[in-house]
């Protein structure tokens, strides 16, 4: 698999010159990943347990590597991770069946014109 540690500070790295070529998308980014935490609702065990859900649904290497350390550093346990995750798989399963129906709503309308 990858060495997640080092794939990070090389990632953060490349952000760091998209950052300089586009200081405004880098900015607009951040500003969008602090929002949320500027309402104290959840903490930021929570938060990071509900961005790995996400990064997994969306399949993103530099999400799973920020939010991975970032859990860890607040504490989430491996099996707090694991049950995230199974969220996140119960998710994806779900999703696989709405759009199966979807297909056959499709299959069906083409089949009544």
């Amino acid at each position: 698999m990858l060495n997640w540690p080092e794939y990070r500070k090389e990632l953060v790295g490349r952000i760091g010159d998209v950052g300089k070529l586009s200081p405004d998308t880098v900015a607009g980014y951040q500003t969008l990943s602090n929002a949320a935490k500027k309402t104290g609702k959840l903490d930021a065990k929570t938060r990071e347990l509900i961005a790995l859900a996400v990064a997994v649904t969306t399949r993103c290497d530099g999400c799973i590597t920020v939010h991975t350390a970032e859990a860890l550093k607040h504490g989430a346990s491996h099996e707090e991770i694991a049950e995230a995750l199974g969220v996140a798989v119960a998710l994806n399963a779900g999703a696989a069946l709405v759009y199966s129906a979807r297909v056959m709503d499709a299959v069906s309308a083409y089949e009544a014109s």
